[in-house]
């Protein structure tokens, strides 16, 4: 039993535009403007920006996956490249990372879902968290059927996605079409208003970039992707141009309609425009947006299960969620990240999850910049199917060091020593997985139970050391 080759181009691109379009673009655009200092003509620079600072980004990881093939293939990298306790610092960062957009995207569905039935005034915290919990373990479950149902599920609310956003798209570029004087109010005021600082334009790229932070998917897959020296650079190539159309027109569309102050003070941007033009299509709308953010979070499950399925493989998470069900899905590696996102769950500011979120993603993407450079010098003769140009590896380390060092320096918070400690404290928890021995009789006896208790199998070329471990249990 073994994860099963069943992506091809189509899939990749329907598993892009389903990761990708999700919370973002209905979160993000509340957060530019706040950090744009409510410059219209600045929020719209920094969405374009962020589409070509995310395709240069995508592109240079995508030789991760092509040269390493294998699902987790940035985790698997980062160990041959820089070492296992740098791999195992990623594999920590991720671990508290997925959960923060998981929660962030369950939130949001949860909000959509439940604000229309209280036109006119916010949703309460309660059943937003309860639904959002609901809504979590049901894509676990979904996830445990395997990736060809997940598949299936995300070529049919890829379409639900872009007919909403369309219609949003359209809406906007109609009414600027007509012309009149208060969807045109805030274009033709654009450039009067105050200029934000440095500080601020870093954090709002970090909005941005955060709805495009499923275009590393790919990369999280490219075990079950068919063909993916050609494929995943291709992917990537159409898929981000035509999510990054969207998002420009949507927040056009949302800025012919809003104000960029009830933008900012929106909980449910996209329901707060449609009640503005057509109260009617409410229901509608937030089905559809319900519908987006629901695919966006099953390909989170998806990409973070995979990752923890990968260190699992390579000895630094116990086996046991390194096993497949009969879906070949790695059943205990999903369930782990779920209870992990059910805990981050209590946290409701969503803004603050998009950027500390944000900042750790960046932080890991230069890691793997410095890593990609380093196996370039010490293994020049690799089979690299697809080889990125080095001005775009440069780029992305630029990037990573602007996004990050820029709040340090400008603005630095009690908050920047805390994620310090959090990685120093990374590194002291591998030193103990370092020396401890998981390979104890007590610890297989456990995994065995599990493995009965979940009815799950490791895959093929682990199956040989599960057997040896058993004869030594029984002798």
């Amino acid at each position: 039993m073994q994860l099963l080759r069943a992506i091809g181009f189509f899939r990749g691109n329907i598993l892009i535009l389903s990761a990708t379009i999700g919370a973002g673009i209905f979160v993000s655009p509340k957060g530019v403007l706040k950090y744009s200092s409510l410059n219209v003509a600045v929020s719209l620079s920094i969405w374009a920006a962020c589409a070509v600072l995310t395709l240069i980004s995508a592109l240079s990881h995508a030789e991760l996956g092509t040269t390493f093939p294998i699902s987790g293939a940035q985790y698997y990298f980062l160990k041959r490249s820089l070492g296992a306790s740098v791999a195992f610092l990623n594999l920590w960062i991720k671990l508290f990372t997925h959960p923060l957009r998981l929660a962030t995207e369950s939130l949001l569905l949860s909000t959509y879902t439940i604000q229309p039935f209280y036109a006119g005034c916010p949703a309460p915290e309660l059943p937003k968290r309860c639904l959002a919990l609901a809504v979590l373990w049901s894509l676990g479950l979904l996830n445990a059927r395997g990736v060809q149902t997940v598949a299936w599920l995300q070529t049919v609310s890829t379409l639900a996605k872009m007919t909403v956003l369309c219609f949003i798209c359209l809406t906007g570029i109609v009414l600027l079409g007509m012309g009149e004087k208060e969807n045109m109010a805030r274009f033709e005021n654009a450039l009067d208003a105050e200029l934000p600082d440095i500080s601020q334009i870093a954090e709002a790229f970090l909005q941005g970039l955060f709805a495009y932070s499923g275009t590393s998917i790919l990369n999280s897959m490219a075990g079950e992707i068919k063909n993916p020296g050609k494929n995943i650079p291709k992917s990537l190539m159409t898929g981000i141009p035509m999510v990054a159309v969207v998002y420009l027109l949507a927040n056009v569309s949302y800025l012919a309609v809003l104000t960029p102050k009830e933008i900012v003070s929106a909980d449910a941007v996209a329901l707060t425009w449609t009640d503005k033009i057509m109260p009617s299509m409410q229901w509608a709308i937030s089905f559809g947006i319900s519908t987006s953010v629901f695919s966006s979070t099953c390909c989170t499950v998806l990409s973070a299960s995979r990752m923890i399925y990968t260190a699992s493989q390579e000895g630094q998470l116990p086996l046991i969620f390194s096993m497949l069900n009969s879906h070949s899905c790695p059943t205990m590696a999903v369930t782990q990240i779920i209870i992990l996102t059910s805990i981050v769950i209590i946290t409701s500011d969503l803004i603050n999850l998009i950027r500390y979120s944000g900042l750790a993603l960046w932080f890991l993407r230069g890691l793997h910049m410095i890593g990609l450079l380093k196996l370039r010098y010490q293994e020049p003769n690799l089979p690299r199917p697809y080889k990125v140009p080095l001005p775009f590896i440069f780029g992305s380390i630029a990037i990573s060091l602007f996004l990050i060092l820029t709040p340090l320096i400008k603005t630095p918070k009690m908050e920047h020593v805390y994620g310090l400690i959090f990685i120093i404290s990374g590194l002291l928890c591998y030193w103990i997985q370092v020396h401890l021995n998981q390979h104890s009789v007590y610890f297989v006896k456990v995994t065995c139970y599990l493995q009965l208790l979940f009815n799950v199998s490791p895959p093929e070329d682990h199956i040989s050391t599960e057997k040896r471990d058993l004869k030594e249990i029984f002798l």
